[in-house]
């Protein structure tokens, strides 16, 4: 369960990724003339958030372990 998790996290993050190139594409062939750039940007943000909940449902169940550095 845990290696599926972490590759659906990966997955997410490369969808975000993939979303904000889009945005960028879009911003740059529209012109400002159409809204694609702003609903690639609303999908973004959304699966950002997501991506931030999974993260910390994963740290909550223990499939996820955080590093440490800067603790004492």
């Amino acid at each position: 369960m845990e290696i599926i998790y972490k590759y659906a996290l990966v997955i997410l993050l490369l969808v975000v990724l993939f979303n904000l190139g889009q945005a960028l594409y879009f911003m740059m062939t529209d012109k400002g003339q159409g809204s694609r750039t702003v609903w690639a940007l609303t999908r973004r943000i959304g699966l950002s958030l997501l991506l931030i909940a999974m993260i910390a449902l994963g740290i909550f169940m223990g499939w996820l372990h955080p590093h440490g550095v800067g603790q004492f």
